[in-house]
């Protein structure tokens, strides 16, 4: 998948982009880690109950020019999809997901379209 300009997480009604004024140390701050390739790379579980543990995830990933970014919910091994917004655990998850994503909201890492 390409960096995109704009990115909505399967299940979520909300389209998300990167904030105007996002900067490196900003997406240092919070929690995002620079992968070998020069990106920003953040995993947070979306269990309410832990933030250890890893059944479900949100992944955000920057580009390292701050050009565009990906942004998806996963398994504990990060390789398949997972819709955060069905199933039982559902209402935990979804409040945990958007406490994450009011933080990079509030850190102007990311804006509501």
């Amino acid at each position: 998948m390409l960096f995109e300009k704009t990115m909505q997480v399967d299940g979520d009604t909300d389209t998300y982009e990167l904030h105007p004024n996002v900067k490196p140390y900003a997406l240092k701050d919070v929690g995002f880690q620079v992968s070998n390739a020069g990106n920003y790379t953040l995993e947070r579980s979306v269990d309410p109950t832990s933030p250890y543990n890893k059944n479900q995830m949100l992944k955000v990933i920057v580009a390292k020019d701050l050009s565009g970014f990906k942004m998806s919910t996963t398994n504990a091994s990060g390789n398949a999809r997972v819709n955060i917004f069905k199933g039982a655990h559902a209402e935990g998850n979804v409040e945990q997901y958007h406490f994450i994503l009011q933080n990079l909201i509030d850190r102007e890492i990311l804006q509501k379209k």
